[in-house]
């Protein structure tokens, strides 16, 4: 499969979506990602990230990420805000809890790290992830999730 559309993305599993991100270029991914089609992109992501929660790995973390998805139509960001406590995740678009954990990207470099097809150490480490507040919870994140390895 190598149609990178949100029809595409709702249609498969992570393992799938993990090899999808790895086999469609970056240009065509960052192409999508700043143009309309990125909206339902991140909706279909971001539905799907509690059900990939580790609740048995998060022990008794109570905790409040924004995801800030730059980059998109005209310049926008996106804010996303996901909720861990009791042992449970949830996310909503509209943010309403201050964040312990504010992680700004591209569209092209959220992908990358939920598909598992890129390091998130690197990418803090050259600029393309920018963190705000607790960045040792930044590090716990990837354990919290099941995510397909690229």
């Amino acid at each position: 499969m190598t149609d990178f559309s949100p029809e595409a993305l709702a249609s498969i599993g992570p393992k799938e979506f993990t090899q999808l991100v790895k086999a469609t270029p970056d240009a065509k991914i960052s192409q999508v990602m700043a143009s309309e089609k990125r909206t339902k992109i991140l909706d279909e992501v971001f539905h799907r990230m509690p059900t990939l929660f580790r609740a048995d790995r998060a022990g008794n973390t109570a905790t409040v990420i924004h995801w800030i998805i730059s980059g998109g139509p005209g310049g926008a960001s996106d804010t996303y805000e996901t909720v861990i406590e009791n042992a449970t995740c949830t996310v909503t678009s509209t943010p309403v809890r201050e964040p312990k954990l504010a992680m700004t990207m591209d569209g092209l470099t959220f992908l990358k790290i939920v598909s598992g097809t890129g390091n998130p150490v690197t990418l803090f480490m050259t600029g393309k992830i920018k963190t705000k507040g607790d960045i040792t919870l930044a590090t716990s994140i990837p354990k919290l999730f099941d995510i397909p390895k690229g």
